[in-house]
């Protein structure tokens, strides 16, 4: 126990020093070169540091978990603390422990930070900031499909809930149906709400009996029931920033809608699978570190644990990417990494298990 005290708390204060460093060298570069495009508001410079900060623990946080898992194992070596408990009967599985436990307590934590739209959204909240000195710009252009219906937003406002320029198409066996056209509609109970619009219905058979097409004018319509302003905005504008919520939700109302989901589901195993590679690195990693520095040059060794580190999270974020673009799928750019990443892992520990 007191073995898991010492280096857990050793850990611990690594991570937080490196986590602070990476954040504080990502948010002065990205300042640095984007100074001239922030607006002189204050305010507005303040939240968007806030939010680029937000992006860079979301992005560096895993790497300096294992930064500071090599930092924590060089500290010991070289202040001969490994080798002490060691001699006092420690095994290797034993010294190992504290780090798998803060290493994947801080992951949990981490994974429930993406509950948050601050922190899940931060990059485009504060690359908004930038481009258009509001953190939620308006979606233009925005035309998409929904229970057998076209539906089509000149404008829609997400922080207002609100959309301008609606028209709705109804289709029936391949034909023209009916259209509805409305200057605005208010997301309120669930549903979007439209008080006046216009509905131009096509006969069923035009001929010259018909009486052609007519117009009529419509009061408290409801359309589009459970799709909220942020679904529409991250699914048919092909951002792949969910939180939790809004991932599951959007894959809830689409799943019957035949519409391709595979970038949500990618988010979530973003979310969820991505970030437990840590631990599996931190084990794999862990073994090969010597326990004195008469036995390897640790110097040498800490810039290759680094380096090899960096290797594996840049393939790592390059598949998150490529599935993210649908080049390929999900499970294969960000499941089966983490999985042969485990397979290794426990391999290894279950290796050191029997020997020790």
């Amino acid at each position: 126990m007191l073995a898991f005290k010492y280096i857990a708390l050793h850990y611990i204060k690594y991570f937080f020093i490196i986590l602070l460093a990476l954040v504080l060298f990502l948010v002065g570069f990205d300042y640095m070169e984007n100074a001239s495009d922030l607006a002189s508001s204050a305010n507005l410079l303040l939240i968007y540091l806030v939010y680029k900060a937000f992006f860079a623990v979301d992005m560096l946080l895993p790497l300096s978990l294992i930064f500071a898992m090599i930092s924590t194992k060089i500290f010991l070596i070289r202040s001969n603390a490994l080798v002490s408990f060691y001699s006092l009967g420690y095994s290797r599985v034993e010294v190992l422990r504290p780090f798998v436990v803060v290493s994947s307590t801080i992951i949990v934590i981490f994974i429930s930070l993406h509950a948050l739209p601050s922190f899940s959204r931060a990059d485009e909240f504060s690359n908004n900031i930038r481009k258009n000195a509001e953190y939620l710009s308006p979606t233009r252009d925005l035309f998409f499909t929904y229970k057998k219906q076209y539906v089509y937003f000149s404008r829609m406002l997400p922080l207002q809930e609100k959309a301008e320029g609606i028209r709705v198409f109804t289709m029936e066996s391949n034909s023209l149906k009916e259209v509805l056209i409305a200057k605005e509609a208010l997301y309120r109970d669930d549903s979007w709400h439209i008080n006046y619009a216009d509905m131009i219905t096509k006969p069923e058979n035009l001929d010259f009996d018909s009486l052609g097409i007519t117009l009529t004018h419509s009061k408290d319509l409801e359309i589009l029931e459970g799709f909220r302003p942020k679904i529409l905005d991250q699914v048919y504008e092909g951002k792949v920033n969910f939180t939790i919520m809004d991932a599951v939700d959007a894959i809830l109302l689409l799943k019957n809608q035949n519409i391709n989901t595979s970038s949500i589901k990618g988010a979530l195993y973003k979310i969820f699978i991505y970030p437990f590679f840590v631990p599996c690195l931190v084990v794999i990693i862990f073994f090969f570190v010597p326990i004195s520095p008469r036995f390897l040059n640790v110097s040498l060794f800490s810039f290759g644990a680094i380096l090899a580190t960096l290797l594996v999270w840049g393939v790592l974020f390059m598949l998150i990417e490529l599935s993210n673009n649908k080049t390929i799928p999900s499970e294969v750019g960000v499941v089966a990494p983490v999985v042969i990443l485990f397979i290794i892992a426990l391999r290894q520990y279950r290796y050191y298990l029997k020997i020790t």
